[in-house]
């Protein structure tokens, strides 16, 4: 009967809303003749090319951290950050004058690749700009920063109305960063990697021109130059930490999607449901700064993790609870309101397990390997974040599987925290020797801070020095004393 049946692609792409008996009125004729076909479709049939674009991209991004890591540590920061930059316009100019679904994919994802080298490379400049203790504050606002242009993003696809449009909106900022006369003056090379690698003179310059532009500078001495990425895998301590906070990057991005399926429901809209997912972004990122300085670093993480595992675990039996057979429900019930509540803890732990991961890393690597070591961890992060889009293929069936192994991954990433150092208020460690020389401390015991901590603390400062003046003179006066020391 015409009630039952289904919409048209056509009616289904544009938009066309139905009528009153079920069917579907025809769509109105262009002003310009018949429209042609476009060069893909992405409904019905073709739906599986959206999660392949956005997989690709995300493999891009890996790529990207993998290699620029590794450029880092080879060339230096600053070359890194202006080679990803400068690929990255005339990549992004590409997929907006892209004419089929092959060019788009190569070029999202190269163009990945070039955003997660300027990403990377930045990241590793400006921690190693700063001192112990404005490093969690100083990367906290730079995340705020990303937050702010994913909050944008979405009025300006409103402006824009088309795809390409974007894409060339963000072609053009890009351009405006890349030309802007101070953008590459502003970037110093970091004084740390060049002190480490050897590069004395060139230390010098740049820490002179940050003491005259009044800048952080480092005050590190110098180290034997190491290699690359060879050394993560020739050391056991530093080896250890990279593998155990790479799991967990990779654990807090994959798990992510375990928890945004239980929100659609619940926020149907795109809009909602995006600015739900920012918020708790937003909720992460202030938790994580107002508590990893005060408690420390491994201690937030096993908490964040806790709570990302057990969250997990309650919604695998929740759910299953309330899809069981012969148990109806009303639409809104006590039920779906703890569902909803352990979604949005949820997904607000991982946002701050994947971030604190990732800066966690970057403490506790040293400066010869930092750039190799955080793009390994990023890129693991990444692999995770492509959890979503490949569950989302149509006819997928794995997501309870996905759900369940991610649980269990969580269980076990809460275990092999314990075995990691603690990086509060330590300076960076330079060499290979200065990472393998950390050690695990008691779980809440707060190490003692290296950097400005003062020769003597203002408590119990002896005021009357006159017992120690005599003990000295008579020390030296006496016939016993040493003569050599």
């Amino acid at each position: 009967p015409p009630s039952s049946a289904p919409p048209s692609p056509a009616s289904a792409e544009d938009g066309a809303p139905a009528s009153s008996t079920g069917t579907h009125p025809p769509p109105p004729p262009p002003p310009h003749g018949p429209t042609a076909p476009g060069p893909w479709d992405l409904v019905c049939t073709s739906r599986w090319k959206v999660p392949l674009e956005q997989t690709t991209h995300l493999l891009g991004w890996m790529l990207g951290s993998v290699a620029a890591g590794l450029a880092c540590d080879r060339f230096g920061r600053r070359p890194a950050f202006v080679v990803s930059l400068v690929l990255a316009v005339p990549l992004s100019l590409g997929v907006a004058l892209a004419v089929n679904f092959i060019m788009v994919l190569v070029t999202r994802l190269l163009f990945g690749a070039a955003l997660a080298g300027a990403f990377l490379s930045l990241y590793v400049a400006r921690l190693e700009l700063c001192d112990p203790p404005h490093r969690l504050v100083v990367t906290m606002v730079a995340g705020f920063f990303w937050i702010a242009g994913e909050l944008l993003l979405p009025g300006l696809a409103v402006l824009c109305r088309d795809w390409r449009v974007l894409q060339g909106a963000v072609t053009m900022i890009l351009a405006l960063i890349k030309g802007f006369p101070g953008c590459q003056a502003l970037l110093l090379e970091s004084p740390r990697w060049l002190l480490a690698t050897w590069q004395l003179e060139r230390a010098r310059k740049t820490l002179q021109a940050l003491a005259e532009s009044s800048g952080p500078g480092s005050n590190e001495g110098s180290c034997h130059q190491e290699s690359l990425l060879a050394g993560i895998f020739s050391t056991r301590v530093i080896w250890k930490n990279g593998v155990i906070l790479g799991f967990t990057a990779f654990i807090g991005s994959g798990i992510r999607h375990c928890f945004t399926r239980n929100l659609d429901p619940h926020l149907p809209h795109f809009f909602s449901s995006y600015f739900v997912l920012v918020g708790t972004e937003v909720a992460a990122c202030l938790f994580v700064c107002l508590t990893a300085e005060r408690f420390g670093r491994r201690a937030i993480l096993l908490l964040c993790t806790v709570l990302t595992g057990i969250s997990s675990l309650l919604l695998l039996a929740l759910t299953q609870c309330k899809d069981g057979p012969g148990n109806p429900r009303p639409p809104c019930d006590l039920l779906d309101l703890i569902v909803l509540t352990l979604s949005v803890v949820g997904i607000t732990a991982s946002h701050a397990v994947t971030m604190l991961s990732i800066f966690f890393a970057s403490e506790v690597l040293p400066t010869v390997i930092r750039g190799a070591g955080l793009g390994l961890i990023v890129g693991a992060s990444f692999v995770g974040k492509a959890a979503a889009p490949i569950t989302a293929i149509p006819n997928s069936r794995g997501f309870f599987l996905h759900h369940v192994v991610f649980a269990s991954f969580a269980i076990l990433a809460v275990l092999s925290i314990m075995l990691l150092p603690e990086s509060q208020g330590r300076s960076l460690p330079q060499s290979l020797q200065d990472g393998e020389s950390q050690r695990r401390p008691p779980l809440f015991h707060r190490p003692p801070r290296e950097d400005h901590l003062p020769l003597l603390t203002p408590q119990g400062i002896p005021h009357d020095y006159s017992r120690l003046a005599a003990s000295t003179k008579r020390m030296l006066g006496s016939p016993a004393a040493p003569r050599e020391t």
